[in-house]
């Protein structure tokens, strides 16, 4: 049975009044006020709720309280066991959930039931539309120009272990053999017993952890020799194919080997050097989903889109969050996030962004989505040539001077290629010749460009001016962001491994951080209001309509602590 509590209705009396007036002011203060008034009834209970049925089975813990303890839990980056003692003495999450009773039914959640929740919130994929749910709800209270934002990448660690390529292939052929034992016991039993004894046994594991250096590579030869048989001999089996340890088997298998076959001669296998292996190839076999970078490391990377503000005068709230393998690229993150932002209405008009993702296409397709990228651009000069952005070109792209102030003698377009000739004898006495990128020809040096190269050109020069750099120091302002979500939330270290419930965290850490944020941007505001002085009233519907002009009367703030069946039912925040 299914149990949704009205929290938009208030209470004929407040439950809360016992906090006292100085605790009362602290909790609404807190992110409890915050998630109370702002966040709890906008949670999607709706889509979880045809999870369970209205008629039949026990009665579900209170919907809106159980998705609100799995933000709540990523927001203070609790285990399931800590979680569940929050849950039952915590006075400030009581508050934030609106749990009034003293029942356990109302105060006790357990792991398992917790556990539940997060396996139906994380198919549903449910953290999604918290996430935008919740970033939607505080762009509306408090107003929030989505116009300038700022994007970036930030590296995060699951909680997987960091494998050599010894320990991949041991821990899958184990992972495997388990897997075959439990499900075709039959066609364990064919195994060769000494392979058996050298994978299987948990104790045995611990012999290719001490392997030597100077037999590392026999080692790795040996367990690559056994992973090989072993597919090879499993493969004429189709009811073990379809079993996903035995497809990672053959994934490991061409990571990290190349098999040999010859007419006539039974098929080898030789061990990849380290150089060939592909950033792609499975770093864990308990967390297939995670890849490599070769900066940072194993693991995902999350792309984060926020909005900032030139003046701190407006909230910045984390309007996109998109989790991807380690290995995927930064430039193709750029456009997808403007376009999921735009159809939530936080569409920029001006992102800044690293290196990574100013490719000249990206600022193509982002002009044309209405969107100026500000990004410095790829690649880096070389020492020896003397750049294309040192030459002046006209509005139409056509050089106009070079480096030294000569002026070609002609200038030829064709579509979007352009060819300059310069004069012979000027040139011939160019202190920089040798680092010009002109070519020689018979009766001129040519400089051969394409429409591409001059926006790439321009950019360069565009770099260089007082403007850019002060339009683009704002982009450092993301670091500061990633260095508070972890902080806060422990977002670059999760407990969980796999790509949905690494997808789950992130996504929820990044709802609890804008809570968070916006429950500090709220302190700065009414810091401003100063005198504790204010009255606090009881209003019922018929007389809520006179709210205002009650405290214009007073001159004081007014606080609405409830009024009966009225959807506006969060604190005036002053009288004026």
């Amino acid at each position: 049975m299914i149990q949704i509590k009205d929290h938009k209705t208030g209470y004929i009396f407040d439950p809360w009044d016992y906090l006292g007036p100085k605790r009362r002011k602290l909790m609404e203060e807190s992110w409890a006020g915050m998630f109370r008034q702002e966040i709890l009834d906008e949670l999607p209970v709706n889509e979880i709720a045809s999870a369970f049925s209205d008629i039949y089975g026990r009665p579900t813990k209170e919907l809106y309280m159980a998705l609100g303890v799995l933000v709540l839990q990523q927001m203070q980056d609790l285990t399931d066991e800590e979680t569940s003692k929050q849950v039952a003495f915590n006075l400030q999450w009581h508050y934030a959930l609106d749990i009034t009773e003293e029942s356990d039914e109302a105060k006790y959640l357990c792991p398992r039931t917790l556990w539940h929740l997060r396996q139906l919130v994380t198919e549903k994929e449910l953290d999604t539309i918290l996430f935008q749910k919740i970033t939607a709800k505080l762009a509306r209270v408090f107003k929030v120009d989505a116009s300038q934002q700022r994007l970036d990448s930030v590296h995060i660690q699951s909680n997987m272990r960091h494998l050599g390529r010894i320990g991949i292939v041991v821990q899958t052929i184990h992972k495997f053999l388990v897997n075959l034992k439990r499900q075709r016991p039959d066609l364990f039993e064919t195994l060769p017993p000494e392979l058996v004894d050298r994978y299987l046994p948990e104790k045995a594991l611990g012999c290719f952890s001490m392997v030597k250096p100077s037999e590392s590579e026999r080692t790795l030869n040996q367990v690559c020799q056994d992973l090989f048989d072993l597919v090879r001999q499993m493969s004429a089996y189709p009811q073990v194919a379809s079993l996903s340890s035995f497809q990672l088997l053959q994934r490991v298998l061409k990571d990290q080997c190349h098999i040999q076959e010859a007419e006539g001669q039974p098929a080898a296998v030789l061990v990849k050097a380290a150089k060939e292996i592909s950033s792609d190839s499975l770093q864990n076999p308990s967390d297939p989903d995670a890849g490599y970078d070769a900066h940072k490391g194993k693991g995902y990377q999350a792309q984060l889109l926020e909005t900032y503000s030139e003046t701190k005068k407006q909230l910045s709230l984390i309007t996109e969050v998109k989790v991807e393998s380690a290995t995927a690229h930064d430039v193709h993150a750029l456009i997808p996030a403007i376009k999921s932002a735009a159809a939530r209405g936080l569409k920029p008009t001006q992102v800044l962004a690293d290196t990574a993702y100013g490719s000249d296409d990206n600022l193509e397709r982002a002009q044309e989505l209405g969107v100026e990228v500000i990004a410095p651009a790829m690649g880096a000069y070389r020492s020896d040539r003397l750049p294309l952005s040192q030459f002046a070109f006209s509005d139409s792209g056509e050089v106009v001077c070079c480096p030294q102030g000569q002026e070609p003698e002609r200038v030829r377009r064709k579509q979007d290629h352009y060819r300059v000739a310069f004069p012979l004898t000027p040139c011939a006495a160019c202190p920089v010749q040798d680092q010009c990128p002109t070519k020689q020809g018979k009766k001129y040096r040519y400089l051969r460009y394409d429409h591409k190269v001059f926006r790439l050109a321009q950019r360069r020069q565009v770099e260089q001016t007082e403007a850019f750099k002060q339009r683009y120091r704002f982009r450092a302002g993301v670091e500061g962001a990633f260095s508070a979500w972890d902080r806060r939330t422990g977002v670059k270290h999760l407990r969980v491994r796999g790509g949905k419930a690494v997808r789950f965290a992130v996504t929820l850490k990044a709802a609890a951080m804008n809570i968070l944020r916006a429950t500090a941007f709220k302190a700065r505001k009414t810091d401003g209001l100063g005198s504790p002085l204010g009255v606090t009233f009881l209003v019922y519907r018929p007389f809520s309509v006179f709210k205002e002009l009650i405290g214009r009367f007073l001159n004081l703030p007014v606080k609405i602590l409830s009024w009966v069946a009225d959807d506006y039912h969060y604190p005036l925040k002053s009288a004026a």
